[in-house]
């Protein structure tokens, strides 16, 4: 059994077991959350796809801890005016254990 959801603008096939980094999410760690973005849920042969989102179609996830991606070096250069910045950044991330997939 798996589903497609949706969270932060993004999609992420998932199983029950599956651990996966979402955008960062208002939720402490070891904190239950429910996500209703469910865009199609596959059970065997049986296949439900939502127009959008399946009604009635959730999954249960545990938060696990918030971590930060790799660094993404941003480099400004200016010719002929001497300017060089060269600076970084690291997207924070929420850690997500799926538990269940609920119909």
């Amino acid at each position: 059994m798996f589903a497609i959801i949706e969270t932060g603008g993004k999609q992420y096939k998932v199983k029950p077991g599956d651990v996966i980094e979402v955008e960062l999410l208002p939720v402490a760690d070891g904190d239950a959350i429910e996500l209703e973005r469910v865009l199609l849920v596959a059970d065997g042969d049986e296949v439900k796809v939502g127009t959008p989102v399946v009604a009635g179609a959730r999954v249960k996830a545990t938060a696990i801890k918030e971590v930060k991606g790799r660094k993404e070096i941003i480099f400004m250069y200016r010719p002929k005016k001497r300017i060089r910045q060269k600076t970084g950044h690291r997207q924070k991330y929420t850690q997500l254990r799926v538990d269940e997939i609920i119909l």
